[in-house]
């Protein structure tokens, strides 16, 4: 039995493939590469960095539009 092939991914190529995920504009390609990744704790770290990031975006956006 052979094993699919493993790659390394780095940090930003974890955390582009979050954001092009939560978008929903990722590429079957970049999927696939994301599944065979030898590191999910990259995209663990990734994936809780972009939620962080985006609650607080949202934050500071309601903040900024609605008057004190």
């Amino acid at each position: 039995m052979t094993q699919p092939n493993k790659n390394k991914t780095g940090f930003f190529t974890a955390l582009f493939s979050i954001m092009a995920a939560a978008f929903g504009v990722q590429k079957r390609k970049n999927m696939e590469r994301d599944l065979n990744a030898t590191n999910p704790s990259m995209y663990v770290f990734a994936a809780l960095l972009f939620l962080i990031l985006f609650i607080l975006s949202i934050v500071l956006v309601v903040v900024w539009v609605v008057p004190s």
